[in-house]
C-alpha cells in the first residue's frame, strides 16, 4: 500500500463506521415492526432481493478481480485477469452442472456454502476493525463462522419452515419440480426443534468463549452484541426479507468496505471523509461485471427446464445466479483471507 501509516488509520475510523452502522440501522429499522406483525405480503418481502441484483449485493462480488492484485500492490494485468477467469469458469461451470444433474445436492450445498462464507465474510471486520483479536483464534474463529453464518441459514428453518421450505421449492423446481420433497423431513419440527437447540448453544459458548478470552471488553461487547441482533433479527422476521436486507445492508457493505481498502485512492478519500469518491470508484469498479453477471441470467432463463413464470421464479432463478457465482467468489475470498492472515 502507498498510504502512510496516518492516513491508513484514518482511512480505517471512516471504514469501521461505514461498515458497521448501515447494518445494524437496516436490521433494527426492519425487524422492529415485526414484534408487532406476524407477516408481509411476498411482493414486498422481495424488494431488497430484488434490488441487490445492481445494489450492493450483486456488485460486491463484481470487483473479485482486482482484490488480488490491489493487495499486492498490483494493478490489473492480463495474468490476473487470465488467473481470475479461470477460477470462475471453473467453479462456476462445475457447480452450474451440478444444478442441472442433482438440484437437492446444489440446494443443500448453497446453504452450506453461504453459511461459510457469510460467515468467513464477519471475520475481517471483527478483527481488523473492531479489534477482536481473540478470534484470530482457531476455536474462535470456527465458533464465529458457525454462528454469524448461521444466523440467516439456520434460525429461519426454526422460526419460519414454511417459507424456507418455498424457497427450496421454488430454486429446486426449476430443474425438477417434484425433488424438493426430498427435503421434507428437514422441515419436521422435531429436526428444527434440535437444529435450534444445537444453534442455541453454540452461540452461547461462542459468547462465553468470546469473553473468556478478550483482554477488552469493548471488541467483545460488539462482536457479542452483534451475534444476538443477527439471531433475534432472523428469528422475527420473515426469511426472504431478512436475507435481501442483510445481504444488501450487512455482508455486502462489509466486504466492499474491505475491497475498498484495498484501492490507495480509496484509502486517501476515506481518511479525508470523502466517502462519495470511495462510492464513485467503486461503482466505476464494479459496474461492469455486474452486468456481465446479470447477462448470466438471461442464459439460465433459457436453460432451466421449468421456465420460469412469475416474481417467485424469478427471483429463484436470480438466487440460482448467486449460488454458481458464490463458490469462485468464495475461493477469492478465501484467497485474500490468507494473504491477510484472517484465515
Amino acid at each position: 500500500m502507498g498510504a502512510t501509516h496516518a492516513v491508513r488509520n484514518g482511512a480505517i475510523s471512516t471504514a469501521k463506521h461505514w461498515s458497521f452502522r448501515p447494518g445494524w440501522a437496516a436490521l433494527i429499522i426492519v425487524g422492529i415492526p415485526f414484534l408487532f406483525i406476524s407477516d408481509l405480503p411476498l411482493t414486498y418481502q422481495f424488494i431488497p432481493l430484488v434490488a441487490s441484483a445492481i445494489v450492493l449485493g450483486m456488485p460486491h462480488g463484481a470487483v473479485d478481480h482486482l482484490v488480488l492484485p490491489r493487495e499486492r500492490g498490483e494493478g490489473l494485468t492480463r495474468d490476473w485477469m487470465v488467473f481470475i477467469g479461470i477460477i470462475y469458469l471453473i467453479f462456476g461451470i462445475a457447480y452450474t452442472l451440478v444444478w442441472f444433474v442433482s438440484p437437492v445436492a446444489a440446494f443443500v450445498f448453497f446453504i452450506l456454502l453461504t453459511w461459510f462464507h457469510w460467515g468467513q465474510g464477519e471475520l475481517y471486520p471483527l478483527i481488523e476493525l473492531v479489534g477482536a483479536e481473540y478470534v484470530r483464534g482457531r476455536i474462535q474463529q470456527l465458533l464465529t463462522i458457525l454462528t454469524r453464518g448461521g444466523a440467516p441459514m439456520l434460525v429461519p428453518l426454526v422460526a419460519f419452515p414454511d417459507q424456507y421450505e418455498f424457497v427450496a421449492t421454488s430454486l429446486i423446481g426449476l430443474f425438477d419440480s417434484g425433488a424438493a420433497a426430498a427435503l421434507s423431513p428437514v422441515f419436521e419440527p422435531t429436526s428444527r426443534l434440535i437444529v435450534g437447540m444445537v444453534y442455541g448453544t453454540l452461540v452461547g459458548v461462542t459468547i462465553i468463549a468470546g469473553y473468556l478470552q478478550t483482554t477488552e471488553t469493548a471488541p467483545w461487547l460488539v462482536d457479542a452484541s452483534e451475534l444476538l441482533l443477527l439471531t433475534g433479527f432472523f428469528f422475527v422476521v420473515p426469511p426472504i426479507l431478512a436475507i435481501g436486507v442483510y445481504f444488501c445492508f450487512w455482508h455486502s457493505v462489509r466486504h466492499i468496505i474491505r475491497t475498498t481498502l484495498l484501492h490507495d485512492g480509496s484509502v486517501r478519500s476515506f481518511s479525508t471523509g470523502q466517502t462519495k469518491r470511495v462510492v464513485t470508484q467503486f461503482i466505476r469498479d464494479a459496474a461492469p461485471l455486474t452486468a456481465v453477471a446479470l447477462s448470466f441470467m438471461l442464459l439460465l432463463y433459457l436453460l432451466v427446464p421449468q421456465t420460469p413464470t412469475g416474481i417467485a421464479d424469478l427471483v429463484a432463478l436470480y438466487l440460482v445466479l448467486i449460488a454458481v457465482l458464490t463458490l469462485p467468489h468464495v475461493v477469492i475470498v478465501t484467497l485474500l483471507d490468507r494473504r491477510q492472515a484472517i484465515l
